[in-house]
């Protein structure tokens, strides 16, 4: 008998909010990072969604960053976005209790509290798809940009400095 493909809440998520997506898996024995996770898939390191929790020390205001698997957010543009000088990124340990998932493979949707902020890097729109974490390694989905911005409620600002042409 065939086994039933388990449906992760993730994919509850999309499916209750009518947000078209598609599922992807690849091997579990892949090492973890975005960049193994797009060979893997056949994609572009930068289709592959970094998933970043950082605190805000004066409010104690937890959010996520979202950037693609090459890039890197620049402290003054996260800082600008999230209005306070005084931040820093979750410790590890404290991720899962936070987002009830390991690093990873954290879903850029459906865990958080209302009122909790998120940011997608405004380069990411001029993709046609891009690989978010599903909370589960070995699975992935692949979104249009603008339906992830609609799934996480994110925030589209510049948080990645550009090289000039």
């Amino acid at each position: 008998m065939p086994e039933t493909p388990i449906e992760l809440p993730v994919q509850q998520y999309l499916d209750a909010h009518n947000i078209p997506y598609r599922k992807a898996s690849f091997p579990t024995t892949t090492e973890k990072g975005a960049a193994n996770v797009a060979q893997a898939l056949g994609y572009r390191e930068r289709q592959m969604i970094k998933t970043l929790i950082f605190t805000v020390i004066d409010t104690g205001e937890h959010t996520l960053i979202m950037v693609g698997g090459d890039q890197s957010a620049k402290s003054g543009l996260l800082k600008k976005a999230l209005g306070s000088r005084n931040i820093t990124m979750v410790a590890s340990e404290a991720v899962f209790a936070l987002t009830g998932y390991m690093i990873g493979s954290i879903p850029p949707f459906g865990w958080q509290p209302p009122g909790f902020r998120s940011f997608l890097e405004q380069s990411l729109m001029e993709e046609i798809e891009l690989g978010v974490g599903t909370g589960q390694w070995g699975q992935e989905i692949f979104i249009s940009p603008a339906r992830l911005v609609r799934a996480s409620g994110a925030h589209v600002v510049t948080l990645v400095e550009m090289p000039s042409p």
